[in-house]
């Protein structure tokens, strides 16, 4: 609009002026009708081309305008189309973000669901099989009276081989099967027996209770204080005064968060190799105080050992056979040290006519001085008879070295030494002894596999 003024007024005052002039001409000088005539023409003429000019800046002027608003619809277009893709950029982030979160939620999701796929139910949901394994690669050099005797010599043997199936009912009743196989040499003994089978009915932790034949309050007490097993039995079952376990009714219950501790079993007497009947039963305890690292326990036992039967010849057994135990020790993860007492009255007198006493004492200590590596030692001391024949005197001791590779897995390398002198015991490395003494020896290599 600017523009077409400034060529409007231009054009104007050029004709004014022009007109001025002619009529200062025609002012002073009289002017023939011709002359006015072209001057007329000429002014037409530049009306005419003033109005050409207007209307060519008019169009001007529409075409300027059709073409700002264009330029501003444009505009607003492309504002519209910049605010829309930003939007959808947003979108597309948001979307890409979600999506993603979605994929991280999917293995936990799947695992999730594959938890919840349950096969159908089965009776090998609520069992668990464990087995343990003793054995040894040894020689042994026996003699009775100074004269090598049997089983002198190299073998390998499997002492203990236990597998166990133990199933849960429900949180009350469970039962367990381990059976126990055994081959030594030393003893000549291969054999296969229930060890443990019972039903158990869990009350609560302060009492529960297994009718069958289960483990006896003492000796695998003592096995789990002293840690050594694979290697040798303990004081009571070494020299045969108890029984690992026994058929009958057992109790067991702990308070104070394991502090007190009670075992009780009535039973045949007769161990778990010889299930019987006999005219009355046995009765054996155990009570023990856990103090942090201290453990103190004591023990008993009496009854006839399975030996009063209806029928049995003359002279019946008018003895019974009593058992006193009595044990301290320290245990802890790197070092354990403790000892054990015992003394019994009449235990291989039942049958007998005469009385008699025994006792027995054993000193025992591990120290694991490496993550998988331990020194160990055992001293036992046994006085089987006190009156027939106080004389006898049993002296054992082994030590060693053991190596724990993986939890599974124990190996120890030993040396055993038993001496009996002025007479023979029964040990479960065989009869030992003579009519002056005996000696056994052993050196090799001990081994104890469990899962």
């Amino acid at each position: 609009m600017k523009l077409k003024s400034s060529l409007f007024g231009g054009v104007a005052a050029g004709v004014l002026v022009a007109f001025a002039m002619g009529s200062a001409a025609e002012a002073k000088t009289a002017k023939t009708p011709s002359v006015i005539d072209r001057q007329q023409a000429q002014i037409d003429e530049l009306r005419e081309q003033i109005q050409f000019l207007k209307d060519r800046l008019d169009e001007q002027a529409a075409i300027s305008q059709a073409a700002s608003a264009q330029l501003k619809t444009a505009q607003t277009q492309a504002d519209e189309a910049k605010a829309s893709a930003t939007a959808s950029a947003a979108a597309s982030a948001q979307a890409v973000q979600t999506a993603q979160a979605q994929i991280k939620t999917i293995p936990a999701e799947v695992k999730t669901q594959v938890a919840a796929i349950k096969p159908a139910p089965s009776w090998t949901d609520n069992t668990v099989v464990s087995g343990r394994m003793f054995s040894n690669l040894s020689s042994i050099e026996q003699k009775s009276n100074g004269t090598r005797v049997a089983p002198s010599g190299v073998g390998f043997d499997i002492k203990r081989l236990y597998i166990g199936i133990d199933h849960k009912f429900n949180d009350t009743f469970s039962a367990n099967i381990t059976t126990d196989f055994a081959y030594a040499s030393a003893i000549s003994q291969t054999a296969l027996y229930l060890k443990k089978a019972y039903l158990q009915a869990k009350i609560s932790d302060a009492l529960v209770i297994q009718a069958g034949a289960n483990d006896a309050p003492w000796i695998p007490y003592m096995e789990n204080i002293t840690g050594t097993r694979y290697i040798e039995q303990t004081i009571v079952d070494r020299t045969k005064y108890g029984t690992s376990s026994d058929w009958g009714l057992h109790a067991q219950g702990k308070f104070n968060k394991g502090m007190f501790n009670y075992d009780v079993a009535v039973v045949d007497g007769a161990g778990y190799k010889t299930p019987l009947r006999s005219k009355g039963v046995d009765v054996e305890g155990r009570f023990n105080v856990v103090l942090d690292k201290v453990n103190l326990a004591v023990g008993g036992y009496t009854g006839k050992l399975g030996k009063d039967v209806v029928g049995l010849a003359a002279p019946g057994a008018p003895h019974t056979a009593n058992r006193l135990n009595a044990m301290a020790a320290w245990v802890d993860k790197d070092f354990r040290v403790g000892a054990e007492y015992f003394e019994a009255t009449n235990w291989n007198n039942v049958t007998s006519i005469t009385a008699d006493k025994s006792k027995g004492y054993s000193a025992f200590a591990t120290y694991n001085f490496a993550p998988k590596y331990a020194l160990f030692g055992n001293y036992q001391w046994v006085q089987p008879t006190q009156s027939a024949k106080p004389s006898v005197k049993d002296n054992y001791f082994n030590f060693g070295v053991s190596y724990s590779p993986t939890r599974i897995v124990d190996l120890a390398l030993v040396y055993k030494r038993d001496k009996i002198d002025n007479g023979s015991i029964n040990t479960a490395n065989g009869v030992i002894g003579g009519s002056r003494d005996g000696t056994y020896d052993e050196f090799g290599i001990f081994t104890q596999l469990r899962w």
